[in-house]
């Protein structure tokens, strides 16, 4: 405990600066939150509207995904300007109102930094392209190459080649996603100095913090580099990286803002590198536990493999370093579809286990319902380009329509992307016109307003879990020890302090299943605090089934 006014001032300072550890993240996809101007179109005032629900909810900072100008080839991950609202969501003073309004019921606003690449037409490449010599020529990865001999033959996230052949300048251009999505060149200085004015005009109007978005990347390996095992080696996690992302971090530790760095490739064993005490980003997300398990069209998430990589980062992160915890995104399927059967129950169960992990939990906008995959029943019903692109290959692979569709959508980024379902009304009172991207089916059943009619609702589930987390420093700081570490269903752990023990008991299947803790574990004296289901005493032998969730604490 402080003893001094000194020693009072350093931990005031010290909670204000890690405020993002106490807190619960909330993720918006603004075009599928709320539509406000009736155009089919989630924007920012249809967000403002619903700030009350998000403080009702509890969380405390919203990231939103990308608001900038964009010709939306990747819906909005292809940037045209960096410091302008895209029309679809409203303009700067929308914004800014927001933000106003956010702070003013405490809860903060996170921005998508995305400076991996921009839009193809951004002003920068718009000149980068009109000739060998142009100023803004080296923004950009150009080299020397021919329709029939590019660089090399490395492939992109969205499938197909890398490189781009320009007919013009007679060379190719680098883009790890999109060809509308050309790489920045990070190794040019006046690249950076853009990128770092840019970010710092956004924290002077008052944010609170970024997600960063493919920052893993911004590295690339010598052009000849050979692929061996991994095809994403040649941009995943590059030596050299640690420059730029220190550079970043200069600018960051000048804000009392919070980072989260989409870090893949980056692996649990180097994590505190990125997010210790000396790291570059508070958090990062990471890609690690998402596994696919079972056969192309019918995959499914592994249970048994979440469970250890979740283990191994709460390990790795235990003494240096902070987790940034989800189960779902904008670019992942439904969790409760994923690893659940879509029932009320799975969501519950999925839910108990990840806020009350170490680290900061983010909630996917819908999650908190128990939203879950599209039905989706023809190639014309997906927007996201990379399914279409997969689509489209499996055909010529020989597939038929059926099996290419079946296989194409079964992971596709679209099942997240669907609009949020506020009511039973026909277009989920989200929109009063067709929306961009058609809204569940069973948006009836599944909607926000069962928070009024059923006090057992998801929401209010969700809502019971944020205000135990914060309820206790255990669930907060508290020491993580996986339990049972061999049961393929089972995700139970403990979490302690000094003071205080919590223990966290759940049921990942429909099938019922008998648990049995070790003799030497003491079981009595436990007080079930939280469930999903009927309330029962923790014991040495339990039998669990349909998704049950047990919360108790040690008394």
């Amino acid at each position: 405990m402080p003893n001094t006014a000194i020693d009072i001032q350093r931990q005031l300072l010290t909670e204000k600066s890690t405020w993002w550890k106490n807190s619960v993240g909330y993720q918006i996809y603004p075009r599928s939150f709320k539509d406000s101007n009736h155009d089919g179109i989630g924007d920012l005032n249809g967000i403002h509207q619903k700030l009350p629900y998000l403080k009702e909810l509890g969380i405390d900072f919203i990231w939103i995904n990308p608001i900038y100008a964009s010709p939306n080839a990747d819906n909005g991950y292809d940037i045209s300007d960096y410091q302008a609202i895209h029309k679809d969501f409203g303009t700067m003073e929308d914004f800014q109102s927001l933000v106003k309004e956010a702070h003013e019921l405490d809860i903060k606003i996170i921005m998508d930094l995305v400076v991996n690449h921009t839009s193809d037409q951004h002003p920068w490449f718009l000149e980068s392209k009109k000739s060998l010599d142009n100023p803004y020529r080296d923004y950009y990865h150009w080299v020397d190459a021919t329709p029939e001999q590019l660089p090399n033959d490395w492939q992109s996230f969205f499938g197909g080649s890398t490189w781009t052949y320009d007919e013009t300048t007679k060379q190719a251009y680098f883009h790890v996603f999109a060809k509308e999505q050309p790489d920045l060149n990070w190794t040019n200085p006046k690249v950076r100095h853009e990128i770092y004015q840019m970010i710092r005009w956004w924290l002077e109007l008052g944010i609170d913090g970024f997600r960063i978005d493919a920052i893993s990347h911004i590295q690339k390996e010598a052009w000849d580099f050979k692929i061996t095992d991994n095809q994403w080696a040649p941009f995943m996690n590059v030596a050299g990286i640690e420059n730029y992302l220190a550079e970043l971090r200069a600018i960051f530790n000048e804000y009392n803002v919070m980072t989260v760095g989409e870090a893949s490739g980056v692996p649990h064993s180097e994590a505190s590198e990125w997010t210790g005490d000396h790291g570059y980003f508070n958090m990062i997300f990471e890609l690690e536990h998402c596994q696919r398990v079972g056969e192309l069209g019918s995959q499914k998430g592994s249970i048994f493999h979440l469970k250890h990589s979740l283990n191994q980062w709460q390990t790795s992160l235990a003494d240096d370093g902070w987790n940034a915890l989800y189960l779902e995104n904008h670019d992942t399927p439904r969790s409760v579809s994923v690893y659940g059967d879509d029932s009320p129950e799975a969501a519950k169960a999925l839910a108990t286990v990840l806020l009350l992990l170490k680290g900061t939990p983010f909630i996917y906008q819908g999650q908190e319902l128990g939203m879950t995959n599209f039905p989706f029943s023809s190639i014309e019903e997906i927007d996201a380009a990379d399914t279409i692109h997969f689509y489209q290959t499996l055909l010529t692979e020989g597939k038929t329509t059926k099996e290419a569709l079946n296989i194409a959508i079964n992971w596709s980024r679209d099942h997240s992307r669907t609009p949020f379902q506020w009511d039973e009304s026909l277009f989920g009172g989200f929109s009063t016109v067709t929306p961009w991207l058609k809204v569940n089916q069973n948006h009836q059943l599944i909607n926000a307003t069962q928070k009024d009619v059923e006090t057992n609702s998801v929401f209010h589930y969700y809502q019971q879990l944020i205000r135990l987390r914060k309820s206790t420093e255990a669930l907060i700081y508290g020491v993580f020890t996986l339990l049972l570490p061999e049961h393929p269903t089972v995700f139970s752990y403990t979490r302690t302090t000094e003071t205080e023990s919590w223990l966290i008991l759940v049921q990942l299947d429909q099938n019922q299943i008998t648990v049995t803790f070790p003799d030497s574990w003491e079981t009595a004296g436990w007080e079930e605090v939280l469930t999903n289901t009927e309330y029962k005493p923790l014991a040495h032998k339990m039998i669990l089934s349909d998704y049950e969730a047990h919360v108790y604490r040690k008394v």
